[in-house]
């Protein structure tokens, strides 16, 4: 149908990167919350061409989940959202199903409408329990919360960026078709940075890079991985929540572009054998006053004693907090050493087969890097395990912790065993929503074969979180 009769707002990808980065700099600055309220409902109701809002929240496993609600509508309830939480996996039973979604106004996004629609504008929810507190199984109002908390008591910023790999498939869903092809095609063999202009991956990747420059990511560098058809799109730091946020678009936008392109983007840790998976290394610092505090030019790595003792709690509970980092059956495939995989449970500045690397840096780029979190995990989870880990986590008495020969599980069931045995692990989620998360886990466990064998097997994709649908799930 022709638009020509329908006033749709239209801007400019130049327009959308300067809304965006105004939006990111309140963000950053923590305008209060009534402020941008107050500013962002104005804005809808004078701008004529928006007419819905898409509304962005995570269920537990980290699956984006998004609702339009029409604009005048959303400016009229925007205090009285409700949902079915029984719907969502991991969130309410259906005999208490009803939830509420509050609307995080500092996270606020305009969208390219050939990308995202025309008349629209995207935000992220937060949920809401029926007493009003944040609902414990949405981990990206904990993570929020734990921030906030951070900065009020201790003047910490929690900083972020993610180096997030994926691959690029022939054919739209080629995930929920995989049972019935047994493969994935590639698009390009090229290899590590190479792939020739106008190629498919080269297209898609300048496409991609393009709509997050005009969403405010702010972008450094992209490139072809090493495996065939594997890319990774960098972008800058962001504070824990907003960095955790663009993880989310990051891939949307990724999936979406494919699609348009019929194409696949996935995010499967490691979709085809004899090649490197993907990872999503988890780059994290923390600054106070504006300084970083793991930035010490005479410490060991150059990296102050302080970041030593926040690799060291990681180090310690690196077992316990593996299913949150590696969150699928499929995940383990990657943590295999013949493809540089991080499965080794020490840290270290040149070896990247170990689970923390501590990357060459000054004042301003001094972290810790976390390298064994595959693509599909919940990046509000991941987040908020790594921080609160490395902050007050335990330091374990193991003589040698930064080199001691200790590895990460190679398969699903024994990390479900370490994360249901942890003490750690409950004091991060609480009992109930850690049992609720190694219920989900096992349930997709028990639909895959247990051994993972020398091929990609059709389960442990069909039942995977982020491919799995009611159709499929049912095909059990």
């Amino acid at each position: 149908m022709s638009n020509d009769l329908r006033n749709f707002l239209t801007l400019s990808y130049g327009e959308l990167e300067e809304l965006n980065l105004a939006a990111k700099e309140q963000r950053k600055n923590r305008v209060p919350a009534h402020v941008i309220q107050e500013e962002r409902l104005k804005y809808l109701t004078d701008a004529k061409g928006i007419k819905a809002i898409t509304v962005m929240f995570s269920d537990l496993e980290g699956r984006l989940h998004m609702l339009d609600y029409d604009k005048k509508f959303l400016i009229n309830s925007f205090d009285n959202l409700t949902f079915d939480g029984s719907s969502i996996r991991g969130f309410t039973a259906q005999r208490e199903s009803d939830l509420r979604l509050a609307i995080d106004w500092s996270a606020f996004y305009w969208g390219p409408a050939d990308v995202f629609g025309s008349g629209k504008a995207l935000v992220f929810g937060e949920v809401v329990d029926k007493d009003g507190s944040a609902y414990r199984g949405d981990l990206r109002a904990v993570l929020k919360e734990f921030s906030n908390e951070q900065f009020s008591k201790n003047g910490y910023t929690l900083n972020a960026a993610n180096e997030i790999e994926g691959f690029l498939f022939k054919g739209t869903d080629a995930e929920r078709h995989y049972h019935e092809l047994g493969k994935f095609e590639y698009v390009n063999t090229g290899g590590y940075y190479h792939s020739l202009p106008g190629d498919l991956l080269r297209t898609f990747i300048d496409t991609t890079a393009e709509v997050q420059r005009s969403m405010g990511f702010e972008n450094e560098k992209d490139h072809p991985e090493v495996a065939p058809s594997q890319f990774e799109i960098n972008y800058s730091y962001g504070e824990v929540v907003a960095a955790a946020d663009q993880i989310q678009l990051y891939k949307l936008i990724c999936r979406q572009v494919a699609t348009r392109m019929g194409l696949t983007a996935s995010f499967l840790p490691k979709p085809v054998v004899g090649v490197n998976g993907s990872g999503m290394h988890t780059n994290v610092s923390i600054t106070k006053g504006g300084k970083n505090v793991f930035w010490d030019p005479k410490g060991e790595e150059k990296i102050s004693k302080f970041a030593w003792q926040f690799i060291d709690r990681i180090l310690t509970h690196g077992n316990d907090i593996c299913l949150m980092l590696n969150a699928s059956v499929n995940a383990y495939r990657r943590l295999d050493p013949h493809f540089e995989a991080p499965n080794q449970i020490k840290a270290s500045a040149t070896d990247r087969g170990s689970m923390v690397r501590i990357p060459i840096g000054n004042e301003k780029s001094s972290r810790v890097e976390v390298r064994s979190v595959g693509p599909d995990a919940n990046p509000y989870m991941v987040l908020y395990s790594v921080f609160k880990t490395g902050l007050d986590g335990e330091i374990s008495k193991i003589k040698n912790l930064r080199q001691a020969e200790r590895y990460l599980p190679d398969n699903v069931y024994t990390a479900m065993e370490n994360f249901r045995a942890s003490d750690w692990s409950t004091k991060l989620l609480g009992d109930d929503v850690k049992g609720r998360y190694a219920d989900l886990k096992q349930a997709s466990a028990d639909r895959c074969p247990r051994l993972l064998g020398t091929f990609v097997k059709a389960p442990e994709v069909q039942y995977h979180h982020e491919v799995y649908n009611q159709f499929l799930w049912n095909q059990f």
